[in-house]
């Protein structure tokens, strides 16, 4: 009991610090060695060993991912190919349909790969513009990006490269596309749900006298401009070729048992997915080729810290596995009513939410429980494909809450406040996932996956 309850005060740690909005590369380990005190164990044998070994491991697996990724959006962003498509779908939408078209160009980008933080950037310029034409406040702009960034794309849509849907299938031996009626319901929901709530809001509060205002100096966005910008058909062609490589690849590439055991898995298939999306990129923008050496760099760079977070809480999740107390945790976690899907999806919520961050709560959870889980699925009859949609519905639920990394920045870039803009974003990307999960539980129980 004294080890569940040094477990407990881990989290509770965790979760301050983290709210506190330190960085988890250290609160992680510092929480792990309280949950290792409590547990009766040594704190540096277990910092080298089952800390380190699930820190590394998650480095192992998925930084080649995460620096390819971040190669990626950063080559979308600077070869004006992010910006192209942007503002081709906002064009044709129209100001009319202001929130809708800044909506679809998140999902568009992020569905293609390219991450939500670069998305945010990209991004804010062009709603700025679209919501200044149809005077709309600004108030709205992180609601829209959440929605189209943070939610569907990144966690329901089958097929989708974001890290988010693809870390479950190391645990559970699925492919990117696992659960796809699953995932199609939640996407609807978060969709048309989203939308309908951005539209009443907006409805809401010009009824009040609030429209578009101004951004001081540090917020304002130069003008939109259409020159130097690949054609739209040509910025399309990496993202349709990451999704298709993605999806395509694991009906031609298998992988044997000893392969796997050597250590071979689907996470290669991200791999050849991104490397694909860079080379065309490159090839297709060649007269820009005096950026690309910088955009590698920074791209390189800026995934160290993404890893780094999120495999740092895939080591603190290794420290509860192995002190004497995870096993009542487990009996704790697993005796939420119903079925284990659900149990699934908690444990994924609360682990996201502590952290602030939705792969690294996932992987809290996923290398906690993950095994115990395969295990559920063989015994309930339960297919993996649901483990893995609701793990990966449940990791974009109470990761929004206010100390959450994407959520800062994209407040900080847009010059909104949490007092302005967060209950939307709170909305879209809290709310209605958790509300988004609960028909895709019901339909996995009737075994529609």
């Amino acid at each position: 009991m004294t080890s569940l309850f040094g477990i407990f005060i881990g989290l509770a740690l965790l979760m301050y610090l983290a709210l506190k909005g330190h960085s988890i590369v250290w609160v992680a380990p510092l929480c792990a060695a309280v949950v290792t005190v409590f547990g009766g164990m040594d704190i540096v044998s277990t910092y080298m060993g089952p800390y380190m070994v699930g820190l590394v491991g998650f480095v192992k697996a998925w930084f080649p991912a995460f620096m390819l990724s971040a190669i990626f959006g950063n080559l979308m962003e600077n070869t004006g190919a992010a910006k192209s498509i942007a503002i081709f779908l906002t064009e044709k939408l129209g100001s009319k349909a202001a929130i809708a078209s800044i909506v679809l160009s998140c999902a568009v980008l992020t569905l293609g790969g390219v991450s939500l933080f670069v998305v945010v950037f990209a991004i804010y310029p062009l709603a700025l513009a679209m919501f200044k034409e149809a005077n709309i406040s600004r108030k709205l702009i992180p609601g829209a990006i959440a929605l189209g960034a943070f939610t569907f794309t990144m966690t329901a849509v089958p097929g989708t490269p974001q890290i988010q849907n693809l870390i479950p299938t190391t645990y559970f031996g699925t492919t990117a596309t696992a659960g796809p009626i699953m995932g199609l319901t939640a996407t609807a929901i978060l969709l048309f749900g989203g939308l309908y709530y951005m539209e009443w809001k907006r409805r809401k509060i010009e009824k009040a006298g609030e429209f578009y205002t101004e951004p001081d100096a540090k917020h304002a966005a130069a003008a939109v401009s259409h020159e130097n910008l690949p054609n739209v058909l040509v910025a399309l062609i990496p993202l349709v070729v990451v999704i298709t490589v993605l999806n395509v690849l694991p009906n031609f590439m298998k992988f044997t048992a000893d392969q796997i055991k050597a250590g071979r898995s689907a996470n290669e298939y991200i791999i050849y997915a991104l490397l694909s999306g860079i080379a065309l990129v490159m090839v297709l923008n060649l007269k820009k080729r005096d950026i690309f050496v910088k955009c590698i760099t920074v791209g390189s760079q800026g995934a160290i810290g993404a890893v780094l977070n999120t495999s740092a809480a895939v080591g603190f999740g290794a420290v509860v596995k192995a002190v004497p107390g995870f096993a009542d945790l487990t009996n704790i976690v697993l005796s939420v009513p119903g079925n284990p899907l659900i149990s699934l999806s908690v444990a994924v919520n609360l682990m996201a939410g502590a952290t602030g961050s939705a792969s690294g709560g996932m992987g809290i959870a996923l290398a906690a429980l993950g095994s115990k889980y395969v295990e559920l699925a063989k015994t309930s009859g339960i297919s993996t494909q649901a483990f893995h949609r609701i793990a990966s519905l449940s990791s974009g639920g109470l990761d929004t809450l206010p100390h959450n990394g994407a959520v800062l920045t994209l407040l900080n870039n847009t010059g909104m406040s949490h007092k302005d803009s967060y209950f939307d974003i709170m909305v879209v990307s809290l709310i209605l996932p958790i509300i988004a999960t609960i028909p895709a539980i019901i339909l996995a129980v009737m075994g529609i996956y």
